[in-house]
């Protein structure tokens, strides 16, 4: 078998690896401190659609991670940047706190269907709204279709069941521009001269990260914090590169081992 080329890169997932809402996984922020003493390109990739990038930003810091806002490359740019190329006006179902990663899009007689984590818009009338849309011919974009994401209290729906309930009602198929598809990982590395092959993930989305990361022809290291669960490394084939503890027995596995 060929040897793998050099690790020149790392990409980072951020909610349930680095972070669960307010509150910082144990000893990451110094592990990230050692990965930049590293001879590595970093970059933070994310599937959040509650909030946009400013914001995200601001929460990180508040929780002591070093990270510039040209470091983060979130499925809400990728979405915006579908938009422009499709030049569509967007039903834009998500969160308030994201609309800032949209400001200066369309969106007055909508003829397309965006979907991210919006609890409150996932409700009859606004679904039917959406529904009515697609059987019309619009296009349906689904941020991402991640099936559940932690919160603080536990497990909690995320928009993937939202969106095959409207593939299943409209009979057709969404586009998704976030994680596991091969394209955001891709863009993600865009500008660090790096190949997928010199690239590792880190998540805890056995599926999205680690999964798609591999699909991408990168290497994926899955963490058990956030929205793992036991069993979850049986979940893709091939299975993950390496399962962790945390951020920080990664980090330390890629200092040692990887480089």
């Amino acid at each position: 078998m060929a040897a793998r080329r050099a690790l020149k890169a790392v990409l980072v997932d951020l909610s349930g690896t680095l972070h669960v809402e307010d509150s910082a996984v144990p000893g990451a922020q110094e592990a990230l401190k050692r990965l930049r003493s590293a001879p590595v390109t970093i970059r933070f990739v994310t599937n959040t659609t509650k909030e946009c990038k400013r914001d995200l930003l601001e929460r990180l810091t508040k929780l002591g991670f070093d990270i510039a806002e040209n470091e983060i490359f979130t499925s809400l740019t990728a979405a915006r940047n579908l938009l422009e190329q499709k030049q569509v006006r967007p039903l834009l179902l998500v969160d308030e706190k994201a609309l800032p990663d949209f400001t200066g899009v369309a969106t007055e007689d909508p003829n397309a269907v965006v979907i991210g984590l919006a609890p409150e818009h996932f409700h009859y009338e606004m679904m039917n709204k959406a529904f009515r849309l697609i059987l019309d011919g619009a296009p349906l974009i689904a941020i991402h279709k991640a099936r559940y994401f932690k919160k603080k209290n536990g497990l909690a729906l995320g928009p993937g069941p939202f969106v095959t309930g409207l593939e299943y009602a409209t009979d057709t198929k969404a586009t998704v521009v976030g994680k596991p598809e091969k394209t955001f990982f891709l863009e993600a590395l865009r500008g660090t001269s790096c190949a997928p092959e010199e690239a590792v993930m880190i998540g805890d989305d056995c599926r999205d990260d680690v999964g798609g990361a591999q699909d991408a022809g990168m290497r994926g290291i899955l963490v058990r914090t956030g929205k793992y669960r036991p069993g979850d490394e049986d979940k893709i084939n091939p299975a993950p590169y390496l399962t962790c503890e945390s951020f920080p027995e990664a980090v330390e596995h890629i200092l040692d081992h990887m480089l």
